[in-house]
């Protein structure tokens, strides 16, 4: 939700600017990681919206199934709990982990294939990736039936369709006119 986005900016710019400041960009995504599928749980959401639980019961709450968190992610969890924006933390999630990968040069990469790829054929493809964009890679594997064979390859605005039922749609095309 766009609304969610915005709320979410200042808090994953500020959680961005401590983790960084401090050197620990890889801890504060994992804990981020982890508060965020903690909030987007629904019994954590029902907590979240009770108004029988006041902020230091949901603090507490948010602290205990959030597993071991640094006094500086503590401190940030509460500062969510008295602003009442406990429940963006999956948005800020995904933009701390955006202004972390475009701080470490590193893109996100959406691969889809019709069967499962095994890791030999998943490293040479990276590499190939890597070497083309120049940039590391942060790669995602989908499965999609739908493709018939091959694989559609999403990095940034770019997309690489080698699907078979992307040649399938390519011919299809090229016989209409």
């Amino acid at each position: 939700m766009a609304e969610n986005v915005t709320i979410a900016r200042p808090y994953a710019d500020a959680a961005f600017e401590l983790a960084r400041g401090a050197g620990a960009l890889g801890p504060w995504s994992v804990a981020l990681d982890r508060l965020a599928s903690v909030a987007a749980d629904p019994d954590m959401l029902a907590c979240i919206t009770s108004p029988k639980l006041s902020d230091d019961q949901l603090a507490k709450l948010a602290l205990e199934v959030g597993g071991d968190l640094s006094v500086e992610q503590q401190n940030f969890v509460r500062v969510l709990v008295d602003n009442e924006r406990l429940q963006v933390l999956p948005e800020i999630r995904d933009l701390f982990v955006a202004l972390k990968n475009e701080h470490e040069g590193v893109v996100e990469a959406q691969i889809a294939s019709a069967f499962p790829l095994d890791d030999a054929t998943l490293a040479s493809l990276k590499a190939d990736l890597e070497a083309r964009f120049k940039t590391v890679l942060n790669v995602t594997v989908s499965i999609n039936p739908e493709l018939i064979g091959g694989v559609r390859i999403a990095i940034g605005d770019e997309v690489i369709d080698a699907s078979v039922r992307g040649k399938l749609a390519n011919m299809a095309a090229a016989l209409k006119n």
